[in-house]
């Protein structure tokens, strides 16, 4: 063989006869680095200051402590090592013990031949480097799981990207014992300004402006170009600095570069250890892939949760902020979206003529875009309301799909809504009705009135067809009349039976039944309302019954003093 010392394997012989053991010695002398012993218990202090052996060969028959005894003693601590016995009779139970409990690889009777006990050692030895290579492997192997695991499980408890790029550089630095250990991301195809970095304990202890890591900038520049890890090597003062630097990327993106530095004279690094590293970067890569992309939807996200509140704002100013005081007449309206913004609306205008107008409006669907429509739906209402002589309340609704409909129809959207006009001086009230819910009619207190008057005549929803045709109604109202005009998102809420007939028992633990309100339960509510009538406390009854609001909600009242 012409492997140096330093690469021999170690053997050890042990045998209470000096010509055994001189002659085992000179036998095996030239293959390996072999240590000898003429008892157990020198054996044991050899193992304690040399370590392990790849192979033992140990005689039986020995004072103070045999053969299989003192191979036990070296099972747990040294488990690779192949264990050979020499044994000059036969004592079969304790060899079967010892073969059994794998304590020997083989017994050889004495005398042996020097030719088969090499072809034994060799043997023996072949066996050594196959388990440690497997050893070695599995060892590889669970230590990268675990490093994974350490690195996914730290990655994970991150809350924000910034804080998952700072634990990234100190779960790595600390789990490859980095004296220190620098992040820089990149963004856009360029490095950023922002820098992550860790220091060991050790180094933060004696931090100061003349004990400092190298500078990165260059090391970090070479890999942004190059795209390949990085070795170096650098000097401040008597200090050496060993760098490794390597790119951590997803999908063919760089995301960041990463150095290593550690404080020592030579490499530290292996080329296993660089490999382990780099399979680590590359799951520190895929977190800040996912980091960096829920970071992106939570800025879009508050980009358009405060884009919305803008739109919240400008549909709330849309609305009639205040109600005109009218004499003989009183007049309520509230409307509540079910998201940020919504498709419902009302409008309550007094012309310079002395007519009040009302409605109510429902774009179909919800938030942002039923909100658009819905916008575009009051401009053009106050613009033909504004008309020194407005149209009757059907040819608003026939002027309104005129200019609506094109984009209703092709976005497949509509709108329902009932337009009126009341006339205080002749109390006249006409209204026209695009597939609305009716509007109610009674006259004095609800509580003593059994059925409201139902509203009945109405044409299709705006925006159907390109073509609205309907007829006007027109109705006299009288001193005690009140008009209710309301959008489906109240008839449709769900309430508890018993809220709408109180009289009604719930036996033992029986729940009250849910129950879609509409107009029947709306009128059994508007009997219990106490007088005057509030449109707040009345939404409020029936708001409490939901958790969660599923539709925009507009109610508005028209009351004759």
């Amino acid at each position: 063989m012409t492997e140096t010392d330093a690469e021999k394997l170690k053997l050890m012989v042990v045998d209470d006869e000096p010509d055994n053991l001189d002659l085992l010695y000179r036998t095996f002398r030239r293959d390996f680095r072999v240590f000898k012993a003429d008892n157990a218990k020198k054996a044991l202090d050899v193992l304690e200051k040399q370590g392990e052996m790849a192979v033992i060969i140990s005689d039986q028959r020995m004072p103070e402590m045999n053969g299989t005894e003192f191979l036990s003693l070296t099972v747990d601590r040294f488990p690779d090592t192949i264990r050979i016995l020499l044994t000059g009779f036969t004592d079969v139970e304790d060899l079967v013990d010892a073969i059994n409990s794998g304590q020997v690889f083989k017994y050889i009777t004495k005398p042996w031949k020097p030719d088969k006990l090499r072809v034994i050692v060799e043997q023996a030895t072949e066996t050594y480097r196959v388990v440690k290579k497997r050893t070695s492997e599995l060892s590889r192997a669970l230590r990268r799981e675990s490093l994974f695991n350490a690195v996914t499980t730290a990655i994970r408890e991150s809350l924000d990207y910034e804080s998952m790029l700072q634990k990234i550089v100190a779960t790595i630095g600390q789990t490859f014992a980095a004296t220190c250990c620098v992040l820089r991301p990149v963004e856009d195809d360029y490095l950023t300004l922002n820098q992550f970095s860790y220091c060991s304990t050790e180094f933060s202890e004696t931090y100061s402006e003349t004990n400092t890591y190298p500078d990165s900038n260059s090391l970090i520049d070479e890999v942004f170009k190059s795209g390949e890890y990085q070795l170096s090597q650098s000097s401040q003062g008597s200090k050496v600095w060993q760098h490794l630097a390597l790119p951590l990327r997803y999908q063919q993106s760089l995301l960041a570069v990463l150095v290593l530095y550690q404080q020592s004279d030579s490499c530290p690094w292996e080329l296993e250890d660089i490999s382990l590293i780099k399979g680590v970067s590359e799951q520190a890569a895929l977190a800040i892939s996912q980091a960096k992309l829920y970071h992106r939807l939570q800025e879009k996200q508050h980009q358009i949760s405060v884009e919305l509140e803008v739109a919240r704002q400008i549909q709330h100013n849309l609305l009639r902020q205040s109600l005109p005081e009218l004499k003989d007449v009183r007049v309520q309206a509230c409307c509540y979206p079910a998201r940020e913004v919504g498709g419902d609306f009302f409008e309550v205008l007094v012309h310079p003529k002395g007519d009040i107008w009302l409605a109510v409006g429902d774009v179909s669907g919800k938030g942002v875009p039923a909100a658009l429509f819905m916008a575009s739906a009051i401009s053009v209402l106050r613009r033909e309301l504004s008309q020194e002589i407005p149209p009757m309340p059907n040819i608003v609704m026939q002027n309104l799909n005129n200019a609506l409909s094109e984009d209703l129809i092709s976005n497949n959207y509509f709108i329902t809504a009932v337009l009126a006009r009341y006339t205080p001086s002749s109390k006249e009230l006409v209204y026209a009705n695009a597939g609305h819910v009716y509007p109610l009619l009674w006259s004095g207190d609800a509580a003593s009135v059994k059925v409201p008057k139902y509203l009945k005549i109405r044409g299709i929803p705006l925006g159907i067809l390109p073509k609205w045709q309907a007829e006007s109604d027109c109705l006299t109202l009288a001193t005690g009349d009140t008009l209710i005009l309301t959008s489906d998102g109240v008839t449709e809420a769900s309430v508890a039976s018993k809220t709408v007939d109180p009289s009604q028992e719930v036996v033992g633990t029986q729940t009250s039944t849910k129950l879609m309100l509409n107009q029947e339960g709306l009128w059994q509510l508007l009997k219990q309302e106490k007088q005057p009538l509030s449109l707040d406390s009345l939404l409020a009854r029936i708001q409490a019954e939901n958790r969660v609001q599923e539709d925009d909600q507009t109610i508005l009242s028209l009351e004759v003093l």
